[in-house]
């Protein structure tokens, strides 16, 4: 059957789809060996103790996720990968089991398509349209939460321009996230939201020194009271005098309400985090806030948020009265060793219901090579609460697997 012309591009996503699936079936012949198979094996032991609890929380979960990776000669491209996860849900509330007198561990027993898209691209621009992995910068605002088995993906439509060396433009209109708790949690909200939400991010680079300029419009159609519009700008760079090497992350933002929030709010954030690496090591101070004002805060829903605020995860969601989160760290390695560790000190931006200093928290992990494509890791949190939630220490155990085949 002859090829017909491709319908007119234009959103929702699913359209941008079947657009680039009937281009690519009238692209140039294959590559000599397009295809590749990609696997991620990762089995973890998790150990949570939470004073709010009465039991501990013990969760073995393994995962595997594996996809089918194809490359045209045109620059056509496609992913289709699953993940299923098994998990022993007797001792740890998954958010789909039930189990809510134990402490969370949101790694669920299940089985869903991970990511299915395809895409276009060449030396300047790119194109993918369907579900996938988005990270935008650190992840701040915008990523995939890899730590859990479930990782987050977007129904959604990405486009990248590099206009020349030095500048870059990204866009992305998100029509759905895929949340970590996976289809068969209780609170159907966190399955996955229905959105309208547009990324928009230029970025400038010269020499060792990036600039960003953002917008996020984040239009939550399953909870209206989320949707927000924020608008920021971050600053990266290195500077080597041997025998250190500076560096240095500066960002600001405000976020407002969007869309159909019923409230009205306006929230600051910034970061200052500086560090220097010396023979080896790199220490870092931070100072991150998140604006409150007593009734509401500053939230990052789509982050990858373990990476954030400490690894208890006591901060997923910004308290009332906003964050404050001084921390210092340092990491590096030792023989085959890769180490970290950082000590937190949170407090509210705008003291509410009393509360005023919320805890303390110290992370700690080390990780090293065991064989070829398999790693170990070992990773710990202690938070210590002084007026908000309640002491909790988490500890896991984890073994990875990662590999690619090509016929």
């Amino acid at each position: 059957m002859p090829c017909r012309p491709a319908p007119p591009f234009r959103v929702p996503a699913a359209r941008g789809l079947l657009a680039l699936s009937l281009a690519a079936a009238c692209a140039p012949a294959l590559a000599a060996e397009p295809f590749t198979v990609e696997w991620d094996l990762r089995t973890r032991h998790e150990h949570v103790a939470d004073d709010a609890f009465t039991h501990d929380a013990d969760a073995t979960t393994l995962r595997l996720r594996a996809g089918l990776h194809a490359e045209f000669d045109s620059g056509w491209r496609a992913l289709v990968e699953g993940e299923g996860i098994l998990a022993d849900d007797a001792r740890h509330n998954s958010g789909a089991n039930g189990r809510s007198a134990w402490p969370a561990v949101i790694d669920p027993d299940g089985a869903e398509v991970n990511q299915a898209w395809i895409g276009w691209k060449n030396a300047r621009f790119s194109a993918t349209a369907g579900r996938q992995r988005l990270l935008f910068d650190n992840q701040r605002w915008i990523g995939n939460v890899g730590w859990r088995q479930n990782e987050q993906t977007f129904d959604a439509l990405a486009l990248d321009l590099k206009a020349n060396d030095a500048l870059s433009l990204r866009y992305a209109w998100l029509d759905k996230v895929h949340r970590v708790s996976g289809r068969d949690a209780l609170d159907p909200r966190a399955r996955e939201r229905a959105l309208s939400t547009h990324l928009l991010e230029a970025t400038y680079k010269h020499e060792a020194q990036q600039w960003a300029g953002y917008a996020w419009l984040h239009d939550d159609r399953d909870v209206a009271a989320a949707s927000t519009a924020t608008f920021g700008l971050r600053w990266t760079g290195t500077h080597k005098a041997d025998p250190l090497t500076w560096r240095w992350t500066v960002e600001v933002a405000r976020q407002r309400q969007y869309a159909d929030n019923p409230r009205d709010f306006s929230h600051a954030y910034w970061l200052l985090e500086p560090g220097v690496q010396a023979h080896g090591i790199t220490w870092t101070l931070g100072w991150e806030h998140l604006g409150g004002d007593g009734t509401h805060a500053l939230q990052t829903p789509l982050a990858t948020l373990h990476a954030f605020d400490g690894w208890a995860d006591k901060f997923l969601v910004t308290p009332a009265g906003g964050l404050e989160d001084r921390y210092a760290g340092a990491g590096g390695k030792a023989g085959k060793f890769t180490w970290a560790a950082t000590y937190h000190d949170f407090r509210a931006d705008t003291a509410f219901s009393g509360i005023r200093r919320y805890g303390r928290e110290l992370d700690a992990s080390l990780s090293r090579p065991l064989w070829k494509d398999w790693t170990g890791l070992v990773k710990i949190a202690d938070y210590r609460a002084d007026d908000f939630a309640r002491d909790t220490r988490k500890v896991w155990l984890q073994v990875e697997y990662k590999g690619a085949w090509t016929p």
